[in-house]
């Protein structure tokens, strides 16, 4: 029994057109970037082919490689995604490990902010004392 598979698609200019689009930059963006008309994006992307050079501009205009572009597949980024968010298994692993490399000691934080809060309920009491002696004073003069 023979399996078929689907052929990749070479059309590079579609996968442009789809990177772009995945990175939110409009085609007349673009088309400012490498110093072309809209309209001559838009025919890029319409090509199976692209020379290049052309390819190397868009590429590095797009910030990714050339290389990326040639070999770029839906299913390349789905993968991306679904191994790279907090909730995947790899991501959670990572995460928990992150956040076991403390670089501050948190009793010692909470120990300055303690000290912090006394100074600053010290220097609000003192400042109602002063308040009150003054107020005294002036019924006293009454």
């Amino acid at each position: 029994m023979e399996v078929k598979t689907k052929p990749q698609s070479h059309h590079l200019g579609r996968k442009i057109g789809r990177i772009r689009e995945l990175l939110g930059v409009k085609q007349d963006t673009l088309a400012e970037k490498l110093g072309i008309s809209q309209q001559a994006i838009s025919k890029i992307e319409q090509s199976e082919q692209v020379e290049d050079a052309t390819l190397e501009k868009i590429a590095k205009a797009l910030g990714v490689s050339g290389e990326a572009i040639q070999n770029f597949t839906e299913e390349s980024v789905i993968n991306y995604i679904q191994y790279n968010q907090e909730g995947s298994n790899q991501g959670a692993a990572n995460v928990a490990v992150q956040n076991l490399n403390c670089t501050f000691n948190p009793i010692d934080k909470w120990m300055e902010t303690l000290e912090e809060n006394k100074k600053l309920y010290e220097a609000l009491l003192k400042s109602e004392r002063e308040k009150t002696a003054l107020l005294e004073r002036l019924l006293e003069n009454k």
